[in-house]
């Protein structure tokens, strides 16, 4: 076998071990290697029983390598700030109360639509490459910041141009049903039938999107009208997933699990009994800690959900108004000290059931045939990555194979001054 790359002398951290224990799933080799041809991972094993042929070798010594990270939850593409709407949260006002005096989501609303498609593919592009720099090589971007035909098609296609210009993999989530548009705040009934009759056919024809995402909660859009999506969704072949029980339970665990949903999201407010069909369906569930955090939330517990066969990943639900974090390892570590998963699984929370939650089988292990999208950190245990309470950064990252730019000096280079300007004249949040 002729090789374009062998990464020698690494602790591989493969994810794909067996199960059902985290810290055998993590399937550890010792003093491993890992072959690239293609953009694709070739071969992995011991150093020792290596291929002799590569064209290039780098040697890690004794570094961890894992599959590069996946955020499965991301609202990445938006324009303006709400920084003045986080101040009012922690001077005590509820979120819900912010929204319906004209904040919240449609607030970025209005910036987004005012924002050029320059000004948003600058500032994603910026957070997209902070997420690789903590070692994110995989982003699941959503829409929802349009909530009109036109420019839900702009925010994925924004996405899309991420994917194509080499920044991060990306996997696109239409959400038109985010919110109700202020202009259309007295016609409910209208604005889902765009969603359902326009937005899902449009992004499932151009190949935009590859799932629809629906906001199923108090005061967003009831089950009813999340099943109405969802379920068109499904028809044009795209993968349904749902923000549930962030602030209550109206039944959409069970909606996932009927319609073979690939995760729910947020679930600080889910029973035992949506739990249980959740599991059984292979519904994955997406703890998001920068928003409990934000909105002073008592998180999900992990536990429950383990002793009910739930299995979980985290996100950084990254956006502007109650996350704004691109740190993937942060939240792994928020998620262990407040909803209590252990640090292994915390591990596969950011990497292989992070892939899974997203329809993506090619990414989040390190295994013959994945991409070889890999991530090297400056330690030799793979929990570094919910030890550190923020601040851990890869050592080098691997994007199909190719050597990225990691450091943030190198990152300021390859956005340019051009784009820098703009990011401090708008701001990155």
């Amino acid at each position: 076998m002729s090789l374009e790359r062998l990464i020698r002398h690494a602790r591989v951290v493969t994810c794909a071990g067996p199960g059902p224990l985290a810290r055998a799933r993590l399937g550890i080799i010792d003093d491993g290697a890992i072959g690239i041809l293609g953009g694709r991972i070739a071969w992995v094993g011991p150093d020792h029983d290596r291929p002799r042929d590569a064209a290039e070798e780098c040697d890690v010594r004794g570094r961890i390598v894992l599959p590069g990270l996946v955020d499965p939850h991301t609202h990445l593409v938006f324009g303006g700030s709400r920084v003045d709407e986080l101040a009012r949260k922690m001077a005590g006002e509820d979120y819900r109360a912010i929204a319906a005096s004209g904040g919240g989501i449609a607030s970025t609303v209005r910036a987004t639509r005012a924002a050029s498609e320059a000004q948003l593919f600058a500032s994603a592009r910026a957070r997209a490459l902070a997420m690789r720099s903590c070692g994110t090589t995989t982003v699941e971007v959503k829409s929802g910041y349009g909530l009109r035909l036109e420019d839900e098609l702009r925010l994925l296609e924004t996405a899309r141009r991420l994917d194509d210009t080499g920044i991060v993999n990306t996997r696109r989530t239409l959400l038109g049903a985010h919110a109700i548009p202020p202009e259309l705040r007295d016609d409910r009934a209208g604005y889902l039938a765009e969603v359902t009759g326009a937005m899902v056919p449009a992004a499932a024809a151009a190949g935009l999107a590859h799932a629809c995402d629906v906001y199923l909660d108090e005061g967003a859009f009831s089950l009813e009208e999340a099943r109405r999506v969802l379920v068109a969704a499904r028809a044009h072949g795209l993968g349904v997933k749902a923000h549930i029980g962030q602030f209550a339970d109206l039944g959409g665990a069970q909606l996932l699990a009927e319609l073979g949903g690939l995760s729910g999201d947020h679930l600080e407010a889910v029973s035992d009994e949506g739990l249980r069909a959740m599991a059984q369906a292979g519904v994955r569930a997406v703890l998001l800690p920068g928003a409990w955090t934000t909105l002073r939330q008592a998180p999900p517990d992990a536990r429950r959900m383990r002793a009910l066969g739930v299995s979980i990943a985290v996100g950084t639900d990254c956006n502007p108004g109650t996350s704004p974090t691109t740190d993937l390892p942060l939240c792994a570590a928020l998620a262990v000290r407040d909803a209590g998963l252990t640090m292994e699984e915390a591990v596969l929370a950011v990497t292989v059931e992070a892939a899974r939650a997203l329809g993506a089988p090619d990414v989040g292990q390190v295994a013959v045939g994945m991409r070889a999208d890999l991530v090297c950190y400056d330690h030799d245990d793979p929990r570094v990555l919910a030890y550190a309470v923020g601040g851990l950064r890869a050592r080098f990252v691997w994007l199909a194979g190719h050597r990225v730019p990691t450091a943030d000096s190198d990152i300021a280079h390859a956005v340019g001054s051009e784009t820098l300007e703009d990011l401090n004249r708008h701001g990155l949040w």
